[in-house]
């Protein structure tokens, strides 16, 4: 089972959950924002130059992903450091 690095800024509340090897880095070719109406916040979809889905944004984190999740992801704002 792979590992999947989540990132999240309580701040902001914004979550980042990636797709990609830690160790390389790679850029963001292509963005799909997804419908806010749809799922009452935004979600963006990145890709690379490939077409392959390397990450997905969330934002207002807090009411679209699971608390053990946002809990255990690595924290960005302050008040995680």
């Amino acid at each position: 089972m792979a590992d999947v690095r989540v990132t999240y800024d309580k701040t902001a509340n914004a979550a980042y959950v990636y797709f990609t090897d830690p160790q390389v880095h790679v850029y963001s070719a292509h963005t799909y924002p997804c419908d806010p109406v749809d799922v009452d916040g935004m979600i963006n979809l990145d890709f690379d130059e490939l077409g392959r889905l390397i990450g997905i944004e969330v934002l207002a984190a807090g009411s679209k992903l699971p608390k053990y999740l946002l809990q255990s992801a690595e924290r960005l704002d302050t008040e995680g450091a």
